[in-house]
């Protein structure tokens, strides 16, 4: 069963350069590896590229840039790409020949009408390899035409750009294409074609404007070097397939790549459908598309014992491997989506990172120290866990890590790293330094946190409380003494109390900082609702779901601050002082959606009116980042899809949310 195109449109879109500009697509490996860029062509990013590889000890190196196309037919020249120069010039405009744009199960398509001609473009990559592959195919045609392909090469991180150095390039023939070592040192990169002839070049391509970098206060231009181009000629119902790869033997052969392409993708819609056979056979279109994208973000790692393990990449184009966001979208990811197999890897493989019963809240990519600076990483990993088994009833895999469960419940009770340690007066989870940032809301300016939550913050507590309850059951499970579990959670509980807020009716947001409780409405109460165990009354969940439906609600998420609030910030944009500002002042965050409507489920049992909040998602997946939910949005209307363009717990937490909507007696009409 393939998925219904959800992701479509036209010349009034694709014709437009805004318009075609602010959209995105997105292939990826399993490995970190990807490529990315705009329906029009157009390079806005430093992160656009055909080919970002995943190498180990390097992190994400940038190998393939782009490529220029041209097709020849009927005695005319039509070029496909578009660029921005730096000039402000605006060659070639090939955007305005797009007749259609696509997403193929994953794979982003491209119709372009040249004369009576209707050309094709789609592109993948092999899952498990460093390689991208474009086919070209002359859908209908009256006579034959010639394709010229130039393709430009870099070779950089991710995260920097490149202006035109004195690299000493070589480019070598071979039978299918050419081999591209960049600069002396450089891993060599393969392209190769499976019918289309090559010829060697060295010319750089200089001053390509970068808009969207200039829009967040960074360096906005870039060369890339033109390496090799490719000419083909095709019959009508003819194509031509190219390879870029680090691998010099990637499958050319017919259409064997692109059937594996597709084979994955109808085996991930399978696992869904084999794991919650009627909720995905009765989900909306869009909840399938969204499928697809959830498997973009768990990637294969190599263990230290030479093992493959799974991880999850937090977001694209630039984020790496986080562990709060990883333990937060696992269950979304994996067992919304039928992957058990895919969760117990992570739950089991990112125990072996724990230290002083602290899970890193970053992973370097070059080899560095991850980074611990997290309060509540382990305790998402709990709730994961308990999810996880809930699903399976595996058993055996919380033998295997329940030692490393009482160590941690043991190391916050004496206290650890960052002040992180429960207070013995109540029993509650107080963390922070000067300076130190340990909860999501994890934003600085000039080393200084903007939201500042030293002190017990209340989604933490909220947390611990399901933690110590969560263990307190596992451990029951498998037979080991749950007792002073259980008495942990009910100190809590009794302490929780505090965090009312009688004035406000809803919690503080923090209480016993350095400056007393703060009163700040914020979304992160509404942990203490949606989560398993509750420490609120009936009433008081109401109360905090209705405060935060009125005030923080958007279209697309929760604001993380109320717009009366002084310090309020509605738009994320400029440098990134100016961003880091207004991260958590307002900035709406996709991923909340999915708590929100838990705990709306919880408070009122109304499925319709909880589904009605995860609606508008289903345009956003053709607006922004293609198939796939943006990390946050202005806090103000139009509500615009700011930071990265595909974030694994926005997918996550709407998938689960939607399910959660399903068992609860929701359905939708089919269109």
């Amino acid at each position: 069963m393939s998925a219904p195109i959800v992701v479509k449109m036209g010349p009034e879109i694709c014709g437009s350069l805004d318009t075609g500009s602010e959209r995105e697509w997105l292939v990826t490996n399993g490995l970190g590896g990807f490529g990315c860029g705009t329906v029009s062509g157009l390079v806005t990013r430093r992160y656009h590229g055909l080919l970002i590889a995943a190498v180990p000890e390097l992190g994400r190196v940038l190998l393939v840039s782009k490529a220029e196309e041209v097709l020849h037919y009927a005695g005319r020249d039509y070029a496909l790409g578009a660029n921005r120069w730096s000039s402000g010039a605006v060659q070639p405009q090939g955007f305005q020949l797009i007749e259609q744009f696509h997403l193929a199960g994953s794979m982003p398509v491209w119709r372009f009408a040249c004369a009576d001609a209707i050309f094709e473009k789609r592109v993948w990559m092999e899952d498990g390899a460093n390689t991208t592959f474009i086919r070209y195919e002359l859908v209908y045609g009256s006579t034959q035409a010639g394709l010229e392909i130039k393709v430009l090469v870099n070779y950089r991180n991710l995260h920097v750009t490149t202006r035109a150095p004195d690299w000493k390039t070589s480019v070598t023939s071979l039978p299918r294409g050419l081999c591209v070592v960049a600069r002396e040192g450089a891993m060599p990169v393969y392209l190769l074609s499976d019918i289309a002839q090559a010829e060697a070049r060295t010319e750089w391509y200089q001053n390509y404007d970068l808009a969207a970098e200039r829009e967040r206060g960074l360096d906005d231009c870039e060369d890339h070097l033109l390496a090799g181009a490719f000419r083909a000629r095709l019959s009508p119902g003819c194509s031509v397939t190219f390879a870029f790869s680090t691998d010099p033997t990637p499958p050319l052969e017919k259409r064997v790549a692109l059937a594996v392409r597709e084979g994955l993708d109808q085996r991930l819609l399978e696992y869904w459908i084999a794991a919650h056979p009627r909720a995905a056979l009765e989900a909306p279109h869009w909840i399938w598309q969204l499928v697809l994208g959830a498997a973009q973000f768990p990637i294969r790692r190599r263990a230290s014992d030479g093992r493959e393990r799974w991880s999850i990449v937090a977001g694209y184009p630039w984020f790496g491997e986080w562990g709060r966001d990883a333990m937060i979208a696992l269950p979304g990811l994996a067992l919304e989506t039928g992957r058990p197999d895919l969760a117990r890897s992570v739950l089991h493989e990112f125990l072996q990172f724990a230290q002083q019963g602290l899970l890193p809240n970053t992973f370097s990519e070059n080899g560095e120290p991850a980074a611990y600076n997290s309060v509540d990483s382990m305790l998402w990993y709990v709730q994961a866990l308990e999810q996880y088994v809930t699903q399976t009833s595996d058993l055996s895999l919380v033998r295997d890590v329940f030692d490393v469960l009482a160590s941690v419940v043991a190391w916050y009770v004496r206290g650890t790293r960052y002040g992180i340690r429960v207070d013995p007066a109540d029993g509650l989870l107080q963390a922070g330094e000067s300076e130190m940032q340990l909860t999501w809301m994890d934003a600085k300016v000039d080393g200084r946190p903007i939201t500042a939550r030293m002190g017990k913050p209340v989604e933490v507590n909220a947390l611990w409380f399901n933690a110590l309850h969560a263990i307190a059951r596992l451990a029951a499970e498998i037979g080991r003494p749950a007792d002073e579990y259980a008495r942990l959670a009910e100190r809590v509980k009794k302490a929780f109390v505090r965090y009312w807020n009688h004035d406000l009716q809803c919690c503080f947001d923090v209480i016993d900082g350095p400056n007393g409780n703060d009163g700040s409405l914020r979304p992160n109460q509404l942990f203490a609702v949606s989560l398993p165990e509750s420490p609120l009354s009936a009433q008081q969940r109401k109360h905090v779901v209705d405060i935060c439906a009125v005030h923080l609600v958007t279209p697309h998420g929760l604001r993380s601050l109320d717009a009366a609030d002084p310090n309020y910030c509605g738009h994320y944009e400029g440098p990134q002082s100016k961003r880091d500002a207004a991260y958590h002042q307002g900035t709406v965050w996709a991923w909340l959606l999915g708590p929100f409507v838990l705990a709306y489920l919880r408070v009122y049992e109304d499925p319709r009116r909880a589904f009605a909040f995860l609606e508008p998602m289903a345009h956003h997946l053709s607006a922004a980042g293609l198939g796939s939910i943006s990390e946050i949005f202005d806090g103000e209307a139009p509500f615009i899809a700011r930071g990265a363009f595909a974030q694994a717990w926005s997918v996550a937490e709407v998938l689960r949310a939607w399910r959660a909507c399903y068992d609860a007696g929701f359905r939708v009409a089919k269109s």
